[in-house]
């Protein structure tokens, strides 16, 4: 020991230990303003705002594949002649539905030019024994409902109209290419970059779209939208997720789901008087130009900043946060930055990391079936909800009424979800939501033909309980998942759940002969997705596990009756996996016996390991009162909270990353 006391070595593991310790930004923003007025002006000026490009560039699609209710053959030679006579003359009929009507995809097979140069026209009469062949020519339409649509200017009908469903899957083929590569960026630039870098490349893509002089070219330029959805939507929602404090993700998170649906609303109102699909194209692209102006004021992430040891253009953003809120910005908290800055400058020997991968889920039996139905039950919300979205303007009697219904339903069961969560926990609500709303789809089988509000009225029924299930789906993953591997669990359950945004346009292809029939299909989907959500174990008022050996743990004393249990039994918190602040002062053996879980494999993200892995004390059994009292502190700070709290996947140091959320 030195004169006053001290002891070096004490001292040394003090400064490893703190340089180790993630940085914990909800401790500084209690003090600052967890949802002060900067954050409020961030979140209705500039983060809501900003998600509204993802629905307009990711629905505009289906109102530009408008398909005309009436087509037939086109014959150059008859063009001269009137609607009726043209049908009249060189389009045979066919029997439908117990009618006679006029073809679409054939026409009579003869010499035109010559009938016409040895008869008189008005002589001519239709012969059945004719010939048919099919169009050749291309068609024409009745474009008195529908006056523009690619269909019409690529020919998209007959033998082609599976291309609109082609370009369906050419957008949703982008989405997973694009939340990694823009989650890359996101990580590596910061936030601000990858949000303009996203809404450039999503503008471009929409230019290409509207100058598209072919399908393929079009088709291309769909690819390129794609890459930017979700990811134009998620950034901006990362920014305001890691500007407020824990007990404000709940209702931010709703909030950015509302604005969104509110985007789908006014989307139907653009379609409603734009009727051109290439002013279409450019009415929901252009004036997000205007986005651009944020460059001035949209600021970059603090806890990338942090992360990233950009220590004074992260003090500028949170002193300014501090000024606009009205407080004070702590000083020993910024002295604490320069320590750890200082800390890590001085550092010869990095600790080492433990890199947990996705095959690491599936090695213990429990968790390897936690792993795989939380995936199917994200899979089956994901790919249910898009693809009732998609069919929502092929019901009613009027499309553009159907899609903004469809978008209406969404923003009182994004309400009553949040609400429900916190009383009946995730699990039986998640489940019965999937369950009824599929057999809501599926009653629509019994219906007649006719029925066309009944089926209207059932189909809202079901997209307003997919998009609850769909929502809470979310938080539940990620408490099912041990914090050491949540944001590698979520990443692999939100992708793989997102590539059946692949397949959903096929399925809705199928409604061209049979209006309910992707109903019913996705109808089974979702109640089949439902029962095996009941396997789950419930979160609510439970402790909730840390590593994948708890993991492995918890649920696996899952018995048949918790399928049938509505409210959450209370557990006690004295039994929390982190509540180490409940043990008496005496136990000092049961908190040195934590050390290897806390040290070990412990971190506040969902990617890293711990944040201790290369730091051993002094003894491998004996723990000096320092580390007894750090070790509580650090228990403390990661305390897990037993709220509604909408959290995401996390870096180490508490910085959010992009997962293929819709």
């Amino acid at each position: 020991m030195d004169a006053k006391g001290s002891d070096p070595l004490e001292e040394e593991h003090e400064k490893v230990v703190e340089s180790e310790e993630p940085f914990d930004l909800d401790e500084l923003l209690p003090a600052i303003g967890e949802f002060g007025r900067y954050q409020k002006l961030l979140l209705w000026l500039i983060c809501l705002p900003a998600c509204i490009p993802c629905g307009f560039c990711a629905f505009n699609q289906l109102f530009m594949t408008d398909v005309p209710e009436d087509y037939w053959c086109k014959i150059p030679e008859l063009q001269n002649f009137s609607v009726e006579e043209r049908k009249l003359y060189g389009i045979p009929t066919v029997e439908r539905d117990g009618a006679e009507e006029f073809s679409k995809c054939t026409r009579y097979a003869v010499d035109w030019k010559a009938l016409l140069a040895e008869n008189d026209p008005s002589t001519i009469a239709p012969n059945s024994s004719w010939p048919v062949e099919l169009c050749r020519d291309g068609w024409d339409y009745n474009s008195s409902i529908v006056m523009s649509s690619i269909v019409i200017d690529y020919n998209l009908v007959c033998e082609y109209d599976i291309y609109p469903t082609l370009g369906l899957v050419a957008l949703n083929t982008g989405g997973p290419i694009g939340v990694y590569l823009f989650g890359m960026l996101n990580d590596r630039a910061g936030r601000r970059m990858a949000y303009f870098c996203c809404l450039a490349t999503l503008l471009f893509g929409s230019f290409i779209t509207a100058a598209s002089s072919s399908f393929w070219m079009w088709a291309f330029s769909r690819v390129i939208v794609g890459l930017t959805i979700p990811a134009v939507y998620q950034i901006p929602f990362i920014i305001a997720l890691e500007l407020v404090g824990p007990n404000y993700r709940s209702f931010v998170t709703v909030m950015t789901c509302t604005f969104y649906t509110f985007g789908l609303m006014m989307l139907a109102g653009v379609t409603y008087l734009i009727r051109d699909w290439v002013e279409l194209t450019l009415y929901t692209s252009v004036p997000f130009l205007l986005y651009f102006l944020y460059l001035f004021i949209m600021p970059e992430s603090p806890r990338w900043l942090l992360m990233k040891g950009k220590l004074e253009e992260a003090l500028q953003v949170l002193e300014k946060m501090a000024k606009v809120n009205g407080k004070q910005f702590p000083v020993a908290f910024k002295n604490k930055l320069q320590k750890r800055v200082q800390a890590e400058k001085d550092r010869t020997v990095k600790r080492e990391e433990v890199t947990i991968g996705a095959f690491d889920l599936c090695r213990t039996p429990n968790m390897r079936l936690k792993t795989i139905l939380i995936t199917l039950n994200w899979f089956v919300n994901e790919t249910v909800y898009l693809g009732l979205s998609y069919y929502g303007p092929s019901l009613g009697e009027n499309q553009y009424l159907s899609f903004f219904l469809s978008s209406l339903v969404e923003i009182p069961s994004y309400v009553v979800c949040w609400i429900i969560m916190d009383r009946y926990g995730r699990r039986w609500p998640m489940c019965m939501l999937m369950i009824l709303g599929g057999i809501s789809c599926v009653a629509t089988v019994v219906l007649p033909d006719d029925a066309v509000m009944e089926t209207l009225f059932l189909y809202l029924l079901s997209k307003s309980m997919i998009s609850a299930s769909f929502l809470i789906i979310y938080p539940f993953a990620g408490e099912l998942y041990p914090t050491q591997v949540r944001g590698v669990g979520i990443g692999t359950s939100s992708y793989i759940g997102g590539l059946g945004l692949i397949v959903i346009p096929f399925i809705t292809y199928l409604g061209k002969e049979n209006l309910v029939l992707p109903l019913v299909i996705m109808g089974c989907v979702s109640v089949a997705g439902g029962f095996t959500g009941l396997r789950l174990p419930e979160t609510l008022h439970n402790r909730l596990p840390q590593t994948l050996e708890e993991g492995e743990l918890f649920g696996q004393d899952w018995t048949f009756d918790d399928c049938f249990r509505c409210i959450p039994v209370k557990k006690s918190p004295a039994g929390s996996y982190e509540n180490l602040s409940h043990q008496p002062s005496d136990t000092a053996l049961e908190l040195n016996s934590a050390v290897p879980l806390v040290n070990g494999c412990r971190g506040s993200g969902g990617g890293a390991a711990g944040s201790g892995a290369g730091y051993e004390g002094p003894s491998s059994t004996e723990k000096t009162p320092l580390e007894i009292a750090r070790l509580r502190r650090q228990s403390m700070k990661r305390l897990v909270r037993q709220a509604s709290t909408m959290d995401t996947q996390k870096t180490a140091d508490g910085a959010m990353q992009l997962t293929y959320w819709f």
